[in-house]
């Protein structure tokens, strides 16, 4: 047999029976990404924001204020639950929790709109909560502007157009919108897929760094390159598994945007998982601590987040944090496996991000060898 291959299967075996006797570790690696990929998702199923609890304030008392209230009422997106002339009330109701926004129909909303004057319909949502708020302006606006059509049609039927001529008068120009890449807007079906890599890369991380820094506290770091190898390998097995059980069953079952380029997000993965693993045993051997490597990745999850550029644009952050976010390996693996799994991108338009991925992998496996050595005693110690 050949000698690199002498070293490299017993330490993939060791590796391997390794995670499997160790608790914490297999519990990271293998049991944390399914109980995530169930129980993360569960909160978004209903995708999409509806029949958010609404008031409307008439001052009016008009049959146009109680046809707008009726068109309101039939919203998906809004649950009239208070109808009041006082302001007040409604803005109380607000404060308190009842409601999440209101519309004022303002006194002589009719005879504005009579005389052709400008007439004006205040919305009031809770910004602090930004999809109630949305869905609050969005189904509001939608009554007005049914409304509005209506009224508008009218007059243009006044003048002895017929109700085709008026409609196509009205609006000459139609907009026809499609979301591209999430046809139910949902919230889940935006935000899973992409923590799903960030879930994949923190196990990863946390996982690799316990059991390095394992075999640091017990004077095992020693090893040959082939022997490391075979480490990484042992443990890149196991985040392939992870990987394909997000992309391949998790996006299924829930059934978010998904297969847009199968073979493409196959290979990312295999450029993915090497790469956080062998920077996950980097930072063990630096730790030589298996709790304290838990404790400070643990809390790495949230900027990570932030710094991959889904839930916050990256060209709003500063310029050191986009350059420090473009070289993390979470924001590679959630940029091109947005690109590849939801928007069915091909392979040429993510090889910026594989190359990335591959240039960390270097110097991590480098850096990873050289710590080896050093604390191997390869090197005399001062």
């Amino acid at each position: 047999m050949d000698p690199t291959l002498r070293r490299f299967l017993p330490a993939w075996r060791a590796t391997a029976l390794a995670v499997l006797r160790d608790p914490g570790v297999l519990l990271i690696l293998l049991l944390a990404p399914v109980i995530y990929g169930f129980f993360y998702p569960w909160p978004y199923g209903t995708e999409a924001v509806t029949r958010v609890p609404v008031a409307v304030v008439d001052q009016d008392g008009s049959n146009l204020s109680r046809q707008i209230t009726r068109f309101a009422q039939a919203s998906p997106r809004i649950d009239v639950r208070l109808v009041t002339g006082d302001e007040q009330a409604a803005r109380q109701a607000l404060w308190r929790g009842e409601i999440e926004g209101y519309a004022l129909l303002p006194r002589d909303l009719k005879r504005d709109v009579a005389r052709g004057a400008a007439a004006g319909v205040t919305i009031e949502g809770n910004g602090a909560y930004a999809l109630l708020n949305k869905s609050v302006l969005y189904g509001f606006s939608e009554a007005v502007g049914t409304v509005s059509a209506g009224i508008e049609i009218r007059r243009l039927q006044a003048t002895g157009q017929s109700a085709a001529q008026a409609r196509a008068s009205r609006s000459p120009l139609n907009t026809q919108l499609v979301p591209l890449f999430n046809p139910t807007e949902g919230y889940g079906s935006y935000v899973v897929p992409a923590v799903a890599l960030l879930i994949l890369h923190q196990t990863l991380l946390m996982g690799c760094a316990m059991l390095a820094g394992t075999w640091a506290e017990a004077g095992r770091l020693r090893a040959v390159p082939a022997a490391w190898l075979g480490r990484l390998a042992a443990l890149s097995g196991f985040g392939l598994m992870t990987g394909l059980f997000f992309l391949g069953w998790i996006f299924v079952l829930q059934d978010y945007p998904r297969g847009g380029n199968p073979p493409a997000a196959v290979l990312l993965l295999l450029f993915y998982v090497p790469t956080v693993c062998a920077l996950g045993l980097l930072l063990g051997c630096w730790f030589r601590d298996r709790e304290r490597a838990l404790q400070v990745i643990l809390f790495t999850s949230l900027p990570l987040a932030f710094l991959s550029g889904f839930s916050w644009p990256s060209e709003a952050l500063p310029v050191p944090l986009q350059w420090l976010g473009g070289w993390l390996p979470s924001t590679a693996g959630i940029q091109a496996s947005l690109r590849l799994n939801q928007m069915g991108a091909p392979l040429a338009d993510v090889l910026p991000w594989l190359g990335r991925l591959a240039a960390v992998f270097g110097v991590a496996l480098a850096g990873l060898l050289r710590a080896g050595r050093l604390r191997s005693g390869s090197y005399p110690r001062r």
